[in-house]
């Protein structure tokens, strides 16, 4: 069941509001709690109630261990020493439990390739979330053993894990920004400034998605899968198409999420924050994914030493820690390689720092949001092939097509073997594309994002009607073979 489905929208998300808002009402507050994690685990187990299992043990194994670690119990007697071990394999237990399900086939792959055996694949389908429960209850067990957790109620902890805007793709919450909303009295009554806030900013994720982002995933998958070349300009567009087809995919999926958890009065972490208005590299980590962000810095780049350490081993905090956001992402050479770019990115801006030279603030724009593009393409290509294939079109000049309406303003051009005609058919576009492409950077630099205008929403008639029409046009947009990117990850 998907945000943007006619299932969840007219039918789960009523019906579970209703009910949830009614049990609070009569009093009946743990009855309320234990119908949301039902209907929570009954929205997860919509794709594969296969994997409900796999979840729900997931979440007893971290509670247990968590809540022993927590309550600071001296098992056996042995103290901090066996605490540690637990802490370990907690963790190791969660790792293993995401290496099997997601990397089990790419590590045959190499295998198979470096020892030229053929060892059969195991094929397993990938758990829906499972990265982002994984790492959400790793956070929590390494706080638990830090004496910074204070919940030990397993409805609650289940409530935390599996509460339905968030588990699915994020963002990724913390205990304590989650847990003590559960718990306080306003939470339970029903809020209409909430909803209408709630309303809004879902109306806003809802047409990101339907009408924005997967507009551009036409342009995008016939450029990185259909296509068998492309010249220049179907390149650049191809790969522009991918760096705002995801954004407003996975930025549209977390206000929706946002929106969602505003109707039952919760509030949810910030995950974007105009990421693609960064002027250096470091700048656009603090504004992508901000929860994913935050993570990777809390409990691998600060626990490896941090920026504490010899330049070094900065630099060598500052690849690892990016390599396993990338290997996060998924399960292929491309992924390790985007994270291998970012840390390299990441690096290089450190440098110049210390060299203390400024940057036009255009000119560090235009080298940021250039190299985010080219790292993408890595990130979208299924094989190195077609991130090969994209790269070179994009920056070869042997095969420049322009408009056919340009002939006469540009007659001289041929001698250079520039042709005319079809400039953007390997990828179906026109001029509309380019006017999209506009669009989307205009989107992106020059209006204020979803949350400074949740933040700043004044509820009168023009918020009303504004996302009124959102909401009816994306609703009449809805495709039911589209998916969110990150469901992928």
């Amino acid at each position: 069941m998907l945000f943007n489905s006619y299932q969840f929208i007219l039918l789960f998300l009523p019906i579970v509001f209703f009910v949830y808002f009614y049990l609070n009402s009569k009093r009946l507050t743990e009855v309320g709690k234990y119908f949301l994690v039902f209907s929570s685990l009954f929205f997860y187990s919509w794709w594969n109630v296969g994997y409900l299992f796999l979840i729900i043990i997931s979440m007893i194994f971290n509670y247990s261990v968590g809540s022993a670690l927590g309550r600071r119990v001296l098992i056996l007697g042995f103290g901090e020493r066996v605490r540690k071990s637990f802490l370990i394999v907690g963790v190791i237990s969660n790792i293993s439990l995401l290496v099997y399900f997601k990397y089990s086939d790419f590590l045959i792959v190499n295998i198979n390739f470096l020892i030229g055996n053929n060892i059969e694949l195991l094929n397993l389908a990938l758990p829906l979330a499972i990265s982002f429960f994984t790492f959400q209850q790793i956070a929590y067990l390494v706080d638990s053993y830090r004496g910074e957790t204070t919940e030990y109620n397993f409805l609650n902890y289940a409530l935390f894990v599996t509460f339905f805007p968030q588990l699915i793709a994020g963002p990724i919450v913390h205990h304590k920004e989650m847990m003590p909303q559960f718990s306080r009295k306003q939470t339970k009554i029903i809020n209409y400034r909430n909803i209408v806030s709630g309303i809004f900013i879902f109306s806003i994720g809802l047409f990101k998605k339907v009408v924005i982002a997967d507009s551009f995933a036409v342009y995008a998958t016939s450029g990185f899968d259909i296509a068998t070349s492309l010249n220049l300009f179907e390149a650049w567009i191809s790969s522009l198409s991918y760096t705002f087809q995801l954004y407003f995919d996975f930025s549209g999926y977390t206000d929706m999420a946002v929106g969602l958890a505003l109707l039952f009065n919760i509030r949810l972490p910030l995950n974007f924050n105009s990421p693609y208005k960064a002027t250096n590299i470091q700048d656009f980590w603090r504004r992508w994914h901000v929860t994913l962000s935050r993570f990777l810095r809390d409990y691998v780049y600060i626990p490896l030493g941090g920026s504490r350490v010899s330049s070094y081993r900065i630099y060598f905090n500052l690849m690892t820690t990016f390599i396993l956001g990338g290997i996060w992402h998924g399960a292929g050479w491309t992924f390790i390689f985007w994270g291998a770019l970012h840390g390299g990115a990441l690096v290089v801006h450190r440098l110049w720092c210390e060299l203390g030279i400024r940057l036009w603030a255009w000119l560090a724009w235009l080298i940021t949001i250039n190299f985010i593009n080219i790292a993408w393409i890595f990130f979208r290509a299924r094989e190195w092939g077609d991130a090969v294939k994209v790269l070179n079109a994009m920056f070869s000049l042997d095969d420049i097509c322009l408009p056919s309406s340009l002939f006469f303003l540009f007659k001289f051009m041929p001698e250079y073997g520039v042709k005319f005609g079809d400039w953007l058919s390997a990828i179906d576009g026109d001029k509309i594309t380019v006017l999209m492409i506009l669009l989307g950077f205009s989107l992106v630099l020059l209006f204020s994002n979803s949350m400074q205008q949740l933040n700043n929403l004044k509820i009168n008639y023009k918020s009303s009607i504004y996302s009124v029409i959102m909401f009816i046009v994306s609703f009449f947009m809805i495709n039911d073979n589209s998916i969110f990117l990150y469901f992928n990850f």
